[in-house]
């Protein structure tokens, strides 16, 4: 790896930084280490991991104007288990920009259908969803509408039990989001 491929400003580090990066081995001095860090492991191989796309309905996170870095969502297999963790989710339209910006309900919506496609994307649904974190820029103002649109949908998925769930007011990543939401999915694998 070298400095040109990596997003860090080596020529204005903070001696915190410094340390820190020394400390977790990518710094030689004022080099930076040339290995891909960590290694994998030689005892035991790591856990299979495999990105979950839904193309059709968004783009993926490192495509954005300002890239992130992170997965859409991961699917693990598991002692005959898929499942299936979906990064917080929001609406996010194909070209990695807020759709819907201001409007509450519809950001909602388009959230759903987003997860909704990430499920589809290896043949899961609602019915797979254990648990669910949402996250709203404003829980008193919004809260009470986001729980109108979650229970119609819930009920429109005739799902029962429910998802456990946990709402927490937050700043989002950008200003024009309103709602964000992760998932964790679990489903027999098919033989």
């Amino acid at each position: 790896m070298s400095k040109q491929e990596l997003l860090i400003d080596f020529e204005n580090l903070t001696d915190g930084e410094r340390y820190e990066l020394k400390e977790l081995g990518l710094l030689l001095e004022d080099e930076v280490e040339e290995y891909s860090f960590p290694k994998v492991h030689d005892d035991r191989p790591p856990i299979e991991k495999h990105a979950v796309h839904a193309d059709r309905v968004l783009n993926e996170a490192y495509n954005y104007e300002k890239p992130s870095s992170f997965s859409r969502a991961l699917r693990l297999e598991l002692g005959g288990y898929k499942i299936l963790i979906i990064s917080g989710t929001a609406s996010v339209n194909t070209e990695g920009k807020c759709e819907h910006v201001g409007d509450f309900r519809a950001q909602t919506w388009r959230t759903y259908r987003n997860i909704t496609d990430l499920l589809r994307a290896e043949d899961m649904s609602w019915h797979d969803i254990v648990r669910t974190t949402v996250y709203l820029r404003d829980m008193e103002r919004d809260y009470a509408e986001f729980n109108k649109i979650r229970t119609s949908f819930f009920r429109w998925m005739n799902l029962d039990p429910l998802p456990a769930s946990t709402g927490i007011q937050a700043i989002l990543c950008w200003s024009s989001l309103l709602v964000e939401i992760e998932a964790y999915a679990i489903s027999k694998i098919k033989e």
